[in-house]
């Protein structure tokens, strides 16, 4: 009897001792496993310019070395998500390691609506007995919204297109300032002009002797009065004297005719007008004087010549 029981408690202590073996082998086998855990930033809320980081512990069994080349490196340009910076902290604990990995992102995109983005893969090497080994941290998802809705509020200042901005405003007194003062030398200018090459010219033509004097027939013989007809006599001689600037007799015909070539068609009536001049001054008995009409006509043609279209 006490035999059998002393071969039982033998028995019991051997399946213990087993048991813890089993249990510490066991224990030993999961702290060698090579793994990691995460805290991932929230999926939802970023627009462009958002900064963004995930963070990553990995525990590290004894023996096995990080591949650096299978880290994420920053600097890549032209994606949506941009790796902005990378830190890391490699720490010692017991039969192993740690790894304290911080991946920081950016967001450089600007949707028109809400758009899934994903962080990357990671994909950790390490080197070591008994062989190579890999770790994968799964992508994770984050949405990016636009700036502003497509379609925003009719209201002022929310449509696509906006009011141009009014042009900021130039003190332009001195400038107006100059420009009347142009204004008014401009038109001093022009008045000085006009009177030069209008006015002038406009009135000389109305005071030309022969113009006045033939004015002053045309309504000053309308029949053959005597007392009429020697006025219109003193009025062409005058006409002639004003022409010449001296007084003009008939044997200076010639002289008044050289001087002033446009009456030189005339010069048969000019002859005609002195015989008849002197037969009406000096031979008032003779009834064979020039009458009105040829006078007025005679007087005509003068004004003619004078303004050059005889």
């Amino acid at each position: 009897m006490r035999g059998r029981l002393r071969s039982a408690i033998g028995a019991s202590a051997l399946g213990l001792s087993l048991g813890l073996a089993l249990g510490g082998a066991a224990g030993a086998h999961a702290q060698t496993q090579l793994g990691a855990t995460t805290v991932e930033p929230r999926a939802y809320g970023y627009q462009v310019g958002d900064v963004l980081a995930r963070n990553i512990t990995v525990r590290v069994p004894e023996g096995l070395v990080l591949d650096e080349s299978s880290v994420p490196q920053p600097g890549a340009r032209g994606k949506a998500l941009e790796l902005r910076r990378v830190d890391r902290q490699i720490r010692r604990v017991r039969e192993g390691g740690q790894i304290d990995m911080t991946l920081e992102y950016q967001v450089f995109l600007a949707p028109t609506q809400v758009r899934t983005l994903e962080m990357p893969v990671v994909t950790l090497r390490f080197i070591g007995p008994p062989r190579n080994q890999d770790l994968r941290i799964d992508a994770w998802p984050v949405t990016v919204a636009p700036l502003v809705p497509v379609d925003v509020s009719p209201r002022q200042g929310l449509g696509e297109l906006q009011p141009d901005a009014p042009p900021p405003l130039i003190d332009t007194s001195a400038a107006r300032l100059r420009l009347l003062a142009y204004l008014g030398v401009a038109m001093l200018l022009l008045a000085w002009l006009a009177h030069v090459y209008l006015a002038l010219p406009w009135w000389s033509r109305r005071h030309r002797p022969f113009t006045t004097a033939w004015r002053a027939l045309r309504s000053a013989l309308p029949g053959e009065v005597a007392a009429q007809r020697r006025q219109a006599f003193l009025r062409i001689h005058e006409a002639l004297n004003q022409t010449a600037g001296e007084t003009v007799f008939e044997h200076g015909l010639d002289r008044f005719l050289h001087a002033h070539p446009r009456f030189e068609p005339l010069r048969p009536d000019l002859t005609t007008f002195f015989a008849q001049s002197r037969q009406e001054f000096f031979a008032p008995g003779d009834a064979g004087g020039a009458d009105a009409d040829w006078l007025l006509a005679f007087c005509r043609r003068c004004r003619d010549a004078e303004r050059g279209s005889a």
